[in-house]
C-alpha cells in the first residue's frame, strides 16, 4: 500500500495526536520534575522566618533563662501549633520540660536550612543555631511555610485539569482543520441546492494542499459546470424558440394563403425539414455539452476522410472537387473518432462554403507540430471582425452582416468545436489572407 502525499490529512493527523501525546508527557514528566525542583528547598523568605524564631528563642533565654524559653515555646505552639524544642550543644533541652526518648531520637534526624525539604506528605524538621552560643532552635517546618503546600493541587492540575484543557485545544484544532471547511462545503451545497448556482467555497478552502482542497475544487468546478450548462441551455432554449417562430410563421401564412396544394405541400417538406434539421442540431449540442460523451479514438487518415467529404459536398452544392483541394502530406494522421471527426469537418467546411464568393476555393491544409496535427480549413470570403473570432462558436451565432451566406442557423461551427473537444482536441479561428481560416488541433499517431 503506497503512502499518502505529503500534504494529505493522515500526516496532519498524525501531527497533532503527536504534539498531543508529547504535551502529555511533558506535562508528567518535565513540568513535574520542574515542580518538585522548586519546591525542594526553603525560599529565602521562609528562611527569614525561622531565623526570626531563632533570634526570638535566643534573646528568652539570654534574658530570662528557661523560664524565657518556656515562654517562647508557649506563644510558638500558639502561634504555628508545631512541636519545637531549644537545646544546647549535648542534645539537652533548655527548657523546663525535659526531652523524651522519642524527641531525643528525633534530633537525629533534624537539617539545616539548607537542605532539602525531603520526600512529600512529610514534616521536616529543622535547627537554627543561636548566633551567642552553641545551642540551637529545633522545630518543624509550619504547614503554612511548607513550599509543597499546594503541590497536591497542582498535581491536580497536571494530572486532570490540564490533560483536559489540552484535549479541548487539540479538538478545536482539529476542528479548524477539519470541520470547518466541511461546515462552509454544507452551506454552499445547501445553497447550491436552492437554486443559488453561484454558490462557491473560495480559496479559503480551494487554497488547501490536502483532501479537503482536492474536494473543495472538485464542488466548484461542479458548481461552475452547472452554472455554466443551466445558462447554456437556458440560452439555447431561448434562441430555439425564436428560430422555431420563423418557419411556423411562414407556414402560417402558407396555410392561409396558398391556393396550390403542391405548392403548399412543398413548402411544408422544407419547412418540416429546416425545422427537424434545427431541432436535430440543437439537441445534438446539448448531447455533447451535458453528456459530453467519451468517444472511442483510432488512427484516422485525414486525406482520406477529406477525400469522401468533399464528395459528398459536391454533390450536394454543385462544387466542383477541385475547388476544394488538400494539400495535407499523404501520412497525416490524427488520433480521433472517425464519425465525430468527420461531423467536424464536414460542419466547418459547408459554413466555408457557405461563406465564399463565387468561384472560390476551400482548402484543407496543416502542419505536424510535435506530438500534435494542426490542421486548418481556409476560404477565400471577406472573413469576419477580430472581435468576433470567438464568437461565430456560440450557438445560433450568424455573421450575415460581415458575411455573404446568411443561411443556415448558426449550430454548425457550435458543434464542430464541441466534438473536436469531446476527442481531446481544440478548435480556433484566425483570419487569413483573405477569407477566415478555422484551426483544428488532434495528437498525432
Amino acid at each position: 500500500m503506497s503512502l499518502p502525499a505529503r500534504h494529505s490529512l493522515l500526516w496532519r493527523l498524525a501531527g497533532a495526536l503527536a504534539l498531543f501525546c508529547l504535551l502529555l508527557v511533558s506535562l508528567y514528566a518535565d513540568v513535574g520534575r520542574l515542580l518538585l525542583e522548586a519546591t525542594s528547598y526553603l525560599p529565602e523568605s521562609t528562611r527569614q522566618t525561622l531565623k526570626g524564631y531563632a533570634r526570638e528563642a535566643e534573646a528568652s533565654w539570654q534574658e530570662r533563662g528557661t523560664p524565657g524559653v518556656d515562654a517562647f515555646l508557649q506563644r510558638l505552639q500558639e502561634r504555628e501549633r508545631i512541636w519545637a524544642v531549644v537545646v544546647d550543644a549535648h542534645k539537652d533541652s533548655l527548657s523546663s520540660q525535659p526531652l523524651t526518648a522519642e524527641q531525643a531520637q528525633r534530633l537525629d534526624f533534624v537539617r539545616r536550612l539548607d537542605f532539602p525539604v525531603g520526600r512529600p506528605g512529610g514534616t521536616p524538621t529543622f535547627y537554627i543555631p543561636f548566633t551567642q552560643s552553641e545551642a540551637r532552635l529545633v522545630l518543624e517546618l509550619p504547614q503554612r511555610l511548607d513550599p509543597r503546600q499546594y503541590n497536591a493541587l497542582i498535581s491536580l492540575l497536571l494530572q486532570r485539569v490540564l490533560p483536559a484543557i489540552l484535549a479541548v485545544v487539540v479538538a478545536l484544532l482539529l476542528y479548524r482543520l477539519l470541520i470547518a471547511p466541511l461546515s462552509i462545503l454544507r452551506r454552499q451545497a445547501a445553497a447550491l441546492s436552492a437554486g443559488d448556482l453561484s454558490a462557491r467555497l473560495g480559496p479559503q478552502v480551494t487554497g488547501r494542499q490536502d483532501e479537503l482542497g482536492e474536494l473543495a475544487r472538485t464542488f466548484d468546478h461542479m458548481a461552475e459546470r452547472l452554472e455554466r450548462t443551466v445558462a447554456f441551455q437556458r440560452q439555447l432554449l431561448r434562441d430555439l424558440s425564436h428560430e422555431l417562430r420563423t418557419p411556423l410563421a411562414r407556414l402560417r401564412v402558407a396555410g392561409e394563403s396558398e391556393q396550390d396544394i403542391d405548392a403548399l405541400r412543398q413548402r411544408l417538406g422544407r419547412e418540416i425539414q429546416a425545422m427537424e434539421k434545427l431541432v436535430g442540431d440543437a439537441l445534438e449540442l446539448v448531447w455533447l455539452d451535458t453528456e459530453r460523451p467519451s468517444l472511442p479514438l483510432e488512427e484516422v487518415d485525414v486525406v482520406r476522410l477529406w477525400d469522401v467529404l468533399r464528395e459528398n459536398a459536391s454533390f450536394e452544392t454543385g462544387w466542383p472537387v477541385e475547388r476544394m483541394p488538400c494539400d495535407l502530406p499523404a501520412d497525416c494522421r490524427v488520433r480521433g473518432n472517425l464519425n465525430g471527426l468527420a461531423q467536424a469537418l464536414e460542419n466547418i467546411l459547408r459554413n466555408a462554403i457557405r461563406h465564399s464568393p463565387d468561384g472560390g476555393m476551400v482548402r484543407l491544409a496543416g502542419r505536424r507540430q510535435g506530438e500534435q496535427w494542426v490542421l486548418w480549413i481556409e476560404d477565400q470570403g471577406p472573413g469576419v471582425a477580430k472581435g468576433e473570432l470567438e464568437t461565430i462558436f456560440r450557438p445560433f451565432t450568424r455573421l450575415s452582416a460581415a458575411r455573404p451566406g446568411g443561411d443556415g442557423f448558426g449550430l454548425g461551427l457550435a458543434i464542430a468545436r464541441s466534438m473536436v473537444q469531446t476527442q481531446g482536441g481544440r478548435v480556433w479561428a484566425r483570419n487569413g489572407e483573405p477569407g477566415l481560416r478555422v484551426h483544428i488541433q488532434l495528437p498525432a499517431t
